[in-house]
């Protein structure tokens, strides 16, 4: 997908490399690449140091996503100063330049919020549909300019409130065998096959949902305990983890817009929801739930804004017991658990248009400039019970925060947008806990294809949601692009040292497999390995040093093709337990919608 520098620069946000706008893209589309790999000889140095409290001036309307990364190769987005690094010497594809917070950024091939593009295989759950929205599949599932698609009509009329069902039915939701299916007509025949020292198969849940035409994305899965969750249009569902039977279900009265990645550790969340049916709504409605139970909590309405700020979709983040709402020049902080309003956006020039969440909260900040032409961003990490940045970092002009990979360590995306034709930016920074710059990561000549998926966001922006990389303290793991050279799939994982920006070592997955880091597991990087049409696929560890995975849960090959055809799949991993759900979902009529199969999960 990307094709990084080789030497980018340290310290700072990478400088990116021009790529000849004729060379195709290397990898899949809908994931962003990456930085370059050896560190220059002479590297630039960082932006400016981070400033203590208020945010820097300046203020501009952070710009919807557009199609396509480029290769970056222009000054980056964090102001750079004279540093002991010198400079960097000229990558693969030309003369690298500091990037955005000094050093050598890749370009990621389609930025900003987007869903991950199909999986090699499974079924497209665009078939049939009108052509912006393969079109938007295409690219990476980005939606740009005035592309509402979501002719997400609001078919059906809405139920009036928020309620849980008092009557789970979960004979409709597992896999029961119609004859219509894979020929498997109950649970157990999921492990008929199952051979000595495979995982077994918990469970096969099918759609259940009535979608719109042009179906819906899938929100989740989190796991809360012996529950596992998802949401998709209008309806919130909670399964039991052990045997996937539905447990709850709480309808919505209009389409479910929004969802943080993160629940709180008492379990529950904030979603977001329509204000109305059809392709006018607003997603204003806030709805506080406990997924342990499945019961509905406080309820609030945004205001919605006014000219430019009413475009704008929220995103939503919760770190502690704060949940984030922000869009392209409003933000705000509630309790989640009483919905007491904790801060709003800041008065100034610096608007904060997106949040990250976890164990810190990081805004990302667009600033006033009195220049059309001039972006500027800040990035902060913020104090959650009062909205206030504990440190501010400002980019360089018209460099953008894409991602936040990681908040702890931090670890962010940045690009910057090419005019006229130009390519595209790209650069991945990590950060000290005072908001300094840490390193510029330089991947070299390896393809870095991280998936970011998630709902479309039209104006607003999702910091987070990306799969295919881990942290520890000092290290940051990604996956590489695949690698479609040879006769199968097959890719790597790469460990950067955080506080030299250099490659660590690289860990090739196994033989025409392909792996994705899932998240640190007891001092180890937890992998998925994808199931093949003749393999099931596999939970493995790679140690901090590398090496070779080890796998700790093999999957039957008997469902690998179930296993592996699950649309934009997104992954969860809890209480020993995998589960694998489509991050879309779409049929071509009906019948084919009842039988499209939506979640698996195994179990030792």
């Amino acid at each position: 997908m990307t094709q990084p520098p080789s030497n980018p620069p340290q310290g700072g946000f990478g400088a990116p490399q021009d790529v000849p706008p004729s060379q195709p893209p290397q990898a899949p589309p809908a994931q962003p690449p990456m930085p370059p790999a050896q560190p220059p000889q002479a590297p630039p140095v960082p932006p400016a140091a981070p400033q203590q409290g208020a945010p820097q001036p300046g203020y501009g309307y952070p710009q919807q996503p557009q199609p396509g990364y480029g290769y970056p190769q222009q000054p980056g987005p964090y102001a750079q100063q004279p540093g002991p690094y010198g400079q960097p010497q000229p990558g693969p594809y030309g003369q690298p330049q500091p990037g955005p917070y000094g050093g050598y950024p890749t370009q990621p091939q389609y930025p900003g919020p987007g869903m991950p593009g199909p999986a090699p295989s499974g079924n497209n759950p665009f078939k049939g549909k009108p052509g912006v929205i393969i079109a938007a599949a295409v690219a990476g599932l980005l939606v740009v300019g005035g592309v509402a698609w979501f002719a997400l009509s609001g078919d059906d009329e809405p139920d009036p409130v928020v309620k849980p069902s008092t009557s789970p039915t979960a004979s409709a939701s597992v896999d029961q065998g119609d004859g219509e299916g894979d020929g498997r007509n109950v649970e157990d025949d999921l492990n008929a096959g199952r051979k000595p020292g495979e995982a077994k198969v918990n469970w096969l849940v099918k759609n259940t949902v009535d979608l719109p035409r042009n179906g819906a994305d899938v929100h989740g899965p989190w796991i809360v305990g012996d529950t596992v969750v998802k949401g998709m249009y209008k309806s919130l569902v909670g399964y039991g983890l052990s045997d996937g039977k539905e447990k709850w279900n709480i309808p919505l009265p209009f389409e479910m817009c929004a969802a943080p990645p993160q629940v709180t550790a008492d379990g529950k969340i904030v979603i977001g929801v329509n204000d109305k049916a059809g392709d006018k709504a607003d997603c204003l409605v806030l709805q506080q739930v406990d997924l342990k139970t499945g019961k509905p909590g406080w309820k609030k309405t945004l205001p919605k804004g006014t000219g430019f700020a009413s475009l704008s979709d929220i995103t939503l983040a919760i770190s502690g017991n704060t949940v984030t709402a922000a869009g392209t020049s409003n933000a705000w902080g509630f309790s989640v658990a009483d919905g007491r309003q904790l801060f709003t956006t800041p008065s100034g020039t610096c608007k904060p248009y997106a949040y990250a969440g976890g164990t810190k909260l990081i805004g990302a900040y667009s600033c006033r400039t009195g220049n059309y032409e001039t972006k500027q961003e800040q990035l902060s990490e913020v104090d959650p019970t009062t909205g206030k940045p504990k440190w501010t970092y400002k980019l360089k002009p018209n460099w953008e925060v894409d991602k936040v990979y990681s908040v702890d360590p931090l670890v962010v995306s940045a690009k910057q947008r090419g005019e006229g034709g130009a390519e595209d930016k790209w650069g991945i920074q990590a950060f000290n806990a005072n908001g300094t710059p840490r390193a510029m990561l330089n991947g070299g000549t390896h393809k870095f294809a991280p998936s970011c998926g998630g709902a479309f966001v039209i104006f607003g922006k999702n910091l987070q949601g990306c799969t295919g990389m881990a942290a520890d303290a000092n290290t940051f793991y990604m996956a590489t692009a695949d690698d479609t050279s040879g006769l199968s799939r097959t890719n790597s994982v790469v460990a950067f040292d955080l506080n030299t920006g250099k490659i660590k070592w690289t860990a090739p997955a196994p033989a025409e497999r392909t792996v994705t880091p899932l998240q640190m597991q007891d001092g180890n990087v937890l992998l998925y390995m994808d199931a093949k049409y003749d393999k099931g696929g596999a939970l493995a560890t790679l140690a901090p040093t590398g090496g070779t995975p080890k796998i700790i849960q093999q999957h039957p090959a008997s469902t690998s093709e179930i296993e592996n055809d699950f649309y934009s799949a997104r992954y969860a991993y809890g209480n020993g337990t995998f589960v694998i759900a489509s991050g879309r979902v779409s049929a071509r009529n009906d019948a084919e919608e009842k039988e499209t199969k939506t979640m698996m999960a195994f179990s030792k």
